[in-house]
C-alpha cells in the first residue's frame, strides 16, 4: 500500500526533552537486535517499518519515533512519550524531541486492552506474516487497514482475547505486519525471536 509507514492520526505534539522511562535501555537494545534481524528497518521505497514501545504508567507509553526505521541504533532523543490517545477520533497527544511512530494508536490499544502488558513490538516479515496467517494465529480483519481506528480496535480486541497478558497478532490488513506484546521487554522480544527461528 502506497501510504504504509506514514502517520495518519491527528497529533497534538509538544516539543520537550526526552523522557528516560524505566526499561528504556532494555527496549532500545531489543530494537537494535530487531533491526539486525531485518524485522525493523526500511523497505526498498525508503519507507520505515516496525517500532517498539514500553509502558510508562497507566496508558502512557514511550515509543520509537516516526521515520526512525533506517537507523541501526536509536538514541533517547528518537523516542516519544504518548500521554493520551483517542482511538475513535484517531488522535494522540505526545511530547518529546520527535513525533510518535505511525503505529502509536495500535500500541495504545494493546496497553488499554491488556493491563498486564508492559511492552509492544511491531515487526514486519513476509515469512512470519504468511506463516501466522496459514497457521491461523489471532488476526485482525483484512479490511482493517494500516493507520485506521479499525485496525487499532481490532488489535485491542485480539490482545484482550489472549490469556496470560502476552501474545502474538498478525495484522492481516497491514501487509507483513505482526504485533507481539508481553509483561516485559525481555518476554516480548522472546516471543518475536521464537517466531523468527521457526520461519525461514
Amino acid at each position: 500500500m502506497a501510504d504504509e509507514g506514514y502517520v495518519k492520526y491527528s497529533a497534538e505534539h509538544r516539543e520537550a526533552p526526552a523522557v528516560e522511562a524505566p526499561h528504556w535501555a532494555e527496549l532500545n537494545d531489543a530494537r537494535t537486535k530487531l533491526h539486525e534481524l531485518g524485522l525493523v528497518g526500511v523497505n526498498s521505497q525508503g519507507i520505515g517499518f516496525g517500532n517498539v514501545s514500553v509502558r510508562v504508567k497507566g496508558e502512557e507509553f514511550l515509543i520509537s519515533g516516526t521515520a526512525t526505521g533506517a537507523a541501526p541504533v536509536l538514541s533517547l532523543d528518537e523516542y516519544c512519550l504518548v500521554t493520551s490517545f483517542n482511538i475513535g477520533e484517531n488522535s494522540i497527544v505526545s511530547c518529546g524531541p520527535i513525533r510518535a511512530s505511525a503505529e502509536s494508536m495500535t500500541h495504545g490499544a494493546v496497553y488499554r486492552a491488556v493491563p498486564a502488558a508492559n511492552c509492544v513490538i511491531h515487526i514486519h516479515s513476509r515469512p512470519i506474516f504468511d506463516r501466522m496467517l496459514r497457521d491461523r494465529y489471532p488476526a485482525t480483519p483484512a479490511e482493517a487497514e494500516y493507520g485506521t481506528p479499525e485496525i487499532a480496535e481490532a488489535t485491542g480486541a485480539c490482545a484482550a482475547a489472549q490469556e496470560g497478558g502476552e501474545g502474538l497478532i498478525v495484522l492481516a490488513g497491514h501487509d507483513e505486519g505482526v504485533i507481539a506484546f508481553g509483561a516485559s521487554v525481555g518476554r516480548t522480544f522472546a516471543l518475536v525471536e521464537e517466531l523468527y527461528r521457526v520461519c525461514p
